[in-house]
Protein backbone atom coordinates (compact mmCIF):
# COMPACT_ATOMS: atom_id res chain seq x y z
CA UNK A 1 0.00 0.00 0.00
CA UNK A 2 1.55 3.22 -0.67
CA UNK A 3 1.07 6.45 1.57
CA UNK A 4 -1.36 8.24 -0.09
CA UNK A 5 -3.89 5.27 0.33
CA UNK A 6 -3.10 4.82 3.70
CA UNK A 7 -3.22 8.61 4.42
CA UNK A 8 -7.59 7.82 3.50
CA UNK A 9 -7.95 6.11 6.69
CA UNK A 10 -9.00 7.98 9.91
CA UNK A 11 -6.13 8.21 12.46
CA UNK A 12 -6.37 8.11 16.56
CA UNK A 13 -4.05 10.35 18.85
CA UNK A 14 -3.00 8.67 22.28
CA UNK A 15 -6.04 11.21 23.74
CA UNK A 16 -8.51 9.81 21.56
CA UNK A 17 -7.92 6.54 22.58
CA UNK A 18 -7.86 7.00 25.84
CA UNK A 19 -11.19 8.96 25.58
CA UNK A 20 -12.32 6.27 24.17
CA UNK A 21 -11.41 3.39 26.21
CA UNK A 22 -12.98 5.24 28.72
CA UNK A 23 -16.32 5.20 27.36
CA UNK A 24 -16.55 1.15 26.34
CA UNK A 25 -19.13 -0.40 27.80
CA UNK A 26 -16.84 -3.06 29.47
CA UNK A 27 -13.73 -1.46 31.24
CA UNK A 28 -10.45 -1.82 30.14
CA UNK A 29 -8.01 -2.52 33.60
CA UNK A 30 -4.77 -1.48 31.13
CA UNK A 31 -3.47 0.26 34.60
CA UNK A 32 -2.94 -3.50 35.98
CA UNK A 33 -0.17 -4.17 33.77
CA UNK A 34 3.55 -2.86 33.44
CA UNK A 35 4.44 -0.39 31.16
CA UNK A 36 5.41 -2.59 27.67
CA UNK A 37 1.77 -4.36 28.14
CA UNK A 38 0.20 -1.35 28.17
CA UNK A 39 1.27 0.00 25.15
CA UNK A 40 0.79 -3.42 23.27
CA UNK A 41 -2.22 -3.21 24.35
CA UNK A 42 -3.30 0.74 23.70
CA UNK A 43 -1.39 -0.48 19.68
CA UNK A 44 -4.22 -3.26 19.59
CA UNK A 45 -6.73 -1.66 20.85
CA UNK A 46 -6.46 1.06 17.93
CA UNK A 47 -6.45 -0.94 15.34
CA UNK A 48 -10.10 -2.85 16.69
CA UNK A 49 -11.23 0.85 17.30
CA UNK A 50 -10.39 1.71 13.77
CA UNK A 51 -12.25 -1.56 12.11
CA UNK A 52 -14.82 -1.26 14.26
CA UNK A 53 -15.34 2.80 13.66
CA UNK A 54 -14.91 1.75 9.77
CA UNK A 55 -17.34 -1.11 10.05
CA UNK A 56 -19.91 1.13 11.63
CA UNK A 57 -20.10 3.21 8.52
CA UNK A 58 -19.19 6.40 10.53
CA UNK A 59 -15.93 7.03 8.32
CA UNK A 60 -16.92 6.68 4.40
CA UNK A 61 -16.94 3.67 1.91
CA UNK A 62 -16.60 0.81 4.55
CA UNK A 63 -15.48 -2.23 2.01
CA UNK A 64 -12.97 0.31 0.51
CA UNK A 65 -11.16 1.07 3.54
CA UNK A 66 -11.42 -2.27 5.16
CA UNK A 67 -9.53 -3.06 2.06
CA UNK A 68 -7.07 -0.56 3.04
CA UNK A 69 -6.88 -2.04 6.58
CA UNK A 70 -6.48 -5.59 5.08
CA UNK A 71 -3.49 -4.14 2.77
CA UNK A 72 -1.96 -2.53 6.25
CA UNK A 73 -2.08 -5.34 8.05
CA UNK A 74 -0.01 -7.37 5.02
CA UNK A 75 2.26 -4.59 5.27
CA UNK A 76 2.46 -5.15 9.37
CA UNK A 77 3.86 -8.96 8.58
CA UNK A 78 5.45 -8.30 5.25
CA UNK A 79 6.94 -4.99 5.01
CA UNK A 80 6.51 -1.60 6.21
CA UNK A 81 3.07 0.04 6.93
CA UNK A 82 2.77 3.48 6.64
CA UNK A 83 -0.87 4.37 8.39
CA UNK A 84 0.07 5.75 11.98
CA UNK A 85 -2.36 2.71 13.76
CA UNK A 86 -0.69 0.07 11.97
CA UNK A 87 3.07 1.31 12.66
CA UNK A 88 2.23 1.05 16.19
CA UNK A 89 1.04 -1.96 15.55
CA UNK A 90 3.75 -3.61 13.99
CA UNK A 91 6.38 -3.81 16.85
CA UNK A 92 3.82 -5.20 19.06
CA UNK A 93 3.25 -8.26 16.50
CA UNK A 94 6.64 -8.65 16.18
CA UNK A 95 7.65 -8.83 19.92
CA UNK A 96 5.10 -10.79 21.16
CA UNK A 97 4.99 -13.06 17.90
CA UNK A 98 1.16 -12.40 17.46
CA UNK A 99 -0.32 -14.55 14.12
CA UNK A 100 -2.52 -12.32 11.25
CA UNK A 101 -5.45 -14.56 12.07
CA UNK A 102 -6.97 -12.47 14.93
CA UNK A 103 -7.02 -9.34 12.94
CA UNK A 104 -7.91 -10.86 9.93
CA UNK A 105 -11.25 -12.14 11.39
CA UNK A 106 -12.00 -8.81 12.93
CA UNK A 107 -11.63 -7.31 9.54
CA UNK A 108 -14.06 -10.12 8.12
CA UNK A 109 -16.15 -9.55 11.10
CA UNK A 110 -16.82 -5.42 9.44
CA UNK A 111 -16.63 -6.87 6.46
CA UNK A 112 -19.79 -9.05 7.17
CA UNK A 113 -21.80 -6.26 8.82
CA UNK A 114 -21.85 -5.05 5.38
CA UNK A 115 -23.65 -8.03 3.76
CA UNK A 116 -25.42 -9.63 6.21
CA UNK A 117 -27.47 -7.65 8.80
CA UNK A 118 -30.25 -10.27 10.55
CA UNK A 119 -29.22 -14.26 11.79
CA UNK A 120 -31.30 -16.69 11.43
CA UNK A 121 -30.07 -19.41 14.10
CA UNK A 122 -27.44 -18.94 17.65
CA UNK A 123 -25.33 -21.01 15.00
CA UNK A 124 -24.63 -17.87 12.47
CA UNK A 125 -24.22 -15.41 15.42
CA UNK A 126 -21.58 -17.57 17.34
CA UNK A 127 -20.09 -17.83 14.21
CA UNK A 128 -20.16 -14.01 13.74
CA UNK A 129 -18.83 -13.76 17.45
CA UNK A 130 -15.94 -16.06 16.21
CA UNK A 131 -15.04 -12.85 14.16
CA UNK A 132 -15.91 -9.75 15.97
CA UNK A 133 -15.69 -11.02 19.42
CA UNK A 134 -13.53 -13.89 20.67
CA UNK A 135 -10.11 -12.12 18.79
CA UNK A 136 -9.98 -9.76 21.16
CA UNK A 137 -9.66 -12.46 24.00
CA UNK A 138 -7.22 -14.50 21.96
CA UNK A 139 -4.81 -11.61 21.36
CA UNK A 140 -4.95 -10.12 24.98
CA UNK A 141 -3.79 -13.65 25.99
CA UNK A 142 -1.32 -14.34 23.20
CA UNK A 143 0.77 -11.13 25.20
CA UNK A 144 0.88 -13.14 28.09
CA UNK A 145 1.86 -16.48 25.53
CA UNK A 146 -1.66 -18.24 26.50
CA UNK A 147 -2.64 -20.25 23.77
CA UNK A 148 -3.69 -23.80 24.69
CA UNK A 149 -7.54 -25.08 24.06
CA UNK A 150 -9.12 -24.90 27.65
CA UNK A 151 -7.83 -21.11 28.39
CA UNK A 152 -9.09 -20.28 24.40
CA UNK A 153 -12.03 -22.20 24.89
CA UNK A 154 -13.38 -20.18 28.56
CA UNK A 155 -11.95 -16.70 26.64
CA UNK A 156 -14.18 -16.97 23.58
CA UNK A 157 -17.26 -17.56 26.05
CA UNK A 158 -16.38 -14.52 28.48
CA UNK A 159 -15.82 -12.30 24.92
CA UNK A 160 -19.14 -13.86 23.11
CA UNK A 161 -21.19 -13.47 26.26
CA UNK A 162 -20.16 -9.81 26.20
CA UNK A 163 -20.45 -9.34 22.60
CA UNK A 164 -24.30 -10.35 23.29
CA UNK A 165 -24.71 -8.15 25.88
CA UNK A 166 -23.99 -5.40 23.91
CA UNK A 167 -26.15 -6.18 21.18
CA UNK A 168 -29.20 -6.97 23.52
CA UNK A 169 -27.94 -3.14 25.40
CA UNK A 170 -28.12 -1.90 21.67
CA UNK A 171 -31.76 -3.54 19.84
CA UNK A 172 -33.56 -0.32 19.72
CA UNK A 173 -30.39 1.66 17.60
CA UNK A 174 -29.69 -1.60 15.94
CA UNK A 175 -33.41 -1.68 14.52
CA UNK A 176 -33.52 1.52 13.52
CA UNK A 177 -30.10 0.74 11.18
CA UNK A 178 -32.11 -2.35 9.75
CA UNK A 179 -30.11 -5.09 12.17
CA UNK A 180 -31.57 -7.62 13.64
CA UNK A 181 -29.33 -9.49 15.51
CA UNK A 182 -31.30 -11.91 18.34
CA UNK A 183 -31.79 -15.03 15.68
CA UNK A 184 -35.47 -15.64 13.87
CA UNK A 185 -35.37 -19.20 15.38
CA UNK A 186 -35.59 -17.49 18.99
CA UNK A 187 -38.11 -14.98 17.50
CA UNK A 188 -40.38 -18.23 16.35
CA UNK A 189 -39.93 -20.03 19.54
CA UNK A 190 -41.63 -17.01 21.10
CA UNK A 191 -44.22 -16.62 18.49
CA UNK A 192 -42.43 -13.15 16.86
CA UNK A 193 -42.61 -12.27 13.50
CA UNK A 194 -40.42 -10.18 11.19
CA UNK A 195 -43.00 -7.64 11.59
CA UNK A 196 -43.50 -7.73 15.09
CA UNK A 197 -40.21 -7.77 15.62
CA UNK A 198 -39.32 -4.48 13.71
CA UNK A 199 -42.26 -2.75 14.71
CA UNK A 200 -40.33 -1.92 17.62
CA UNK A 201 -43.27 -2.64 20.44
CA UNK A 202 -42.33 -4.35 23.40
CA UNK A 203 -45.12 -7.17 23.19
CA UNK A 204 -45.23 -10.30 25.56
CA UNK A 205 -42.94 -12.35 22.54
CA UNK A 206 -40.76 -9.28 21.85
CA UNK A 207 -40.01 -9.18 25.31
CA UNK A 208 -39.34 -13.13 25.70
CA UNK A 209 -37.12 -12.68 22.75
CA UNK A 210 -34.92 -10.37 24.26
CA UNK A 211 -34.39 -11.94 27.87
CA UNK A 212 -33.96 -15.08 26.05
CA UNK A 213 -30.78 -13.80 24.08
CA UNK A 214 -30.18 -12.54 28.10
CA UNK A 215 -30.00 -15.69 29.36
CA UNK A 216 -27.77 -16.88 26.67
CA UNK A 217 -25.47 -14.33 27.45
CA UNK A 218 -25.40 -14.76 31.19
CA UNK A 219 -25.05 -18.43 30.42
CA UNK A 220 -22.07 -17.95 28.71
CA UNK A 221 -20.22 -15.59 30.90
CA UNK A 222 -20.83 -17.95 33.59
CA UNK A 223 -18.68 -20.96 31.59
CA UNK A 224 -16.04 -18.71 31.13
CA UNK A 225 -15.59 -18.00 35.00
CA UNK A 226 -12.61 -20.75 35.28
CA UNK A 227 -10.35 -18.06 33.02
CA UNK A 228 -10.31 -16.21 36.48
CA UNK A 229 -8.24 -18.80 38.06
CA UNK A 230 -6.26 -19.80 35.03
CA UNK A 231 -4.59 -16.46 34.39
CA UNK A 232 -1.55 -15.30 35.69
CA UNK A 233 -1.50 -12.61 39.19
CA UNK A 234 -3.35 -9.54 38.66
CA UNK A 235 -4.97 -10.90 35.45
CA UNK A 236 -7.82 -12.93 37.63
CA UNK A 237 -9.13 -9.30 38.72
CA UNK A 238 -9.07 -7.89 35.24
CA UNK A 239 -11.12 -11.71 34.05
CA UNK A 240 -13.45 -11.48 37.20
CA UNK A 241 -14.04 -7.59 35.71
CA UNK A 242 -14.96 -8.57 32.72
CA UNK A 243 -17.17 -10.97 33.52
CA UNK A 244 -19.25 -9.20 35.94
CA UNK A 245 -18.92 -6.06 34.12
CA UNK A 246 -21.21 -8.50 31.10
CA UNK A 247 -23.49 -9.21 33.75
CA UNK A 248 -24.00 -5.99 34.61
CA UNK A 249 -24.78 -5.17 31.12
CA UNK A 250 -27.82 -7.94 30.80
CA UNK A 251 -28.91 -6.88 34.41
CA UNK A 252 -29.29 -3.02 32.66
CA UNK A 253 -31.29 -4.52 29.85
CA UNK A 254 -33.46 -6.19 32.74
CA UNK A 255 -34.00 -2.66 34.55
CA UNK A 256 -34.95 -1.22 31.05
CA UNK A 257 -37.86 -3.54 30.78
CA UNK A 258 -39.49 -1.74 27.98
CA UNK A 259 -37.41 1.12 27.62
CA UNK A 260 -34.71 -1.33 25.56
CA UNK A 261 -37.04 -0.81 22.48
CA UNK A 262 -36.29 2.75 22.44
CA UNK A 263 -33.01 3.75 23.80
CA UNK A 264 -30.20 1.63 24.94
CA UNK A 265 -29.82 0.15 27.60
CA UNK A 266 -27.01 1.84 30.15
CA UNK A 267 -25.08 0.60 32.77
CA UNK A 268 -25.36 3.48 35.35
CA UNK A 269 -22.61 5.06 36.61
CA UNK A 270 -22.60 4.20 40.19
CA UNK A 271 -22.91 -0.12 39.08
CA UNK A 272 -19.63 -0.10 37.51
CA UNK A 273 -18.41 1.66 40.10
CA UNK A 274 -19.22 -1.35 41.89
CA UNK A 275 -18.38 -3.77 39.23
CA UNK A 276 -14.69 -2.83 40.59
CA UNK A 277 -15.29 -3.58 44.08
CA UNK A 278 -17.55 -6.94 43.54
CA UNK A 279 -14.51 -7.90 40.93
CA UNK A 280 -11.73 -6.94 43.63
CA UNK A 281 -13.79 -9.64 46.35
CA UNK A 282 -15.35 -12.53 43.50
CA UNK A 283 -12.33 -13.13 41.98
CA UNK A 284 -11.57 -15.88 44.60
CA UNK A 285 -14.39 -17.29 43.99
CA UNK A 286 -15.23 -20.55 42.31
CA UNK A 287 -18.46 -18.83 40.64
CA UNK A 288 -19.43 -15.59 39.80
CA UNK A 289 -22.15 -13.33 42.19
CA UNK A 290 -25.80 -14.32 40.66
CA UNK A 291 -27.68 -12.09 38.43
CA UNK A 292 -30.86 -10.31 39.12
Amino acid sequence: MNATNAAELPTYSNSELAAARARENFPIAAWLFRPNRREARAAIYGFCRLVDDIGDERLGDPREQLALCQAELRACFQGTPSHPVFVRLQPVIRRFRLAPDCFSRLIDANLQDQELERYATWEELDNYCSLSATPVGELVLALEGISDPVRIGHSDAICTGLQLANMWQDVASDRQRGRRYLPLEVLRQHGVSEDEWGSGRPTPGNRAAVMHGVGRARRLLREGWPLVHEVPGLMRLEMATFVLSGLAATDAVVAAGDRVFTEKARIPKRERQRVLVRAGIAWRSAEPPVSR
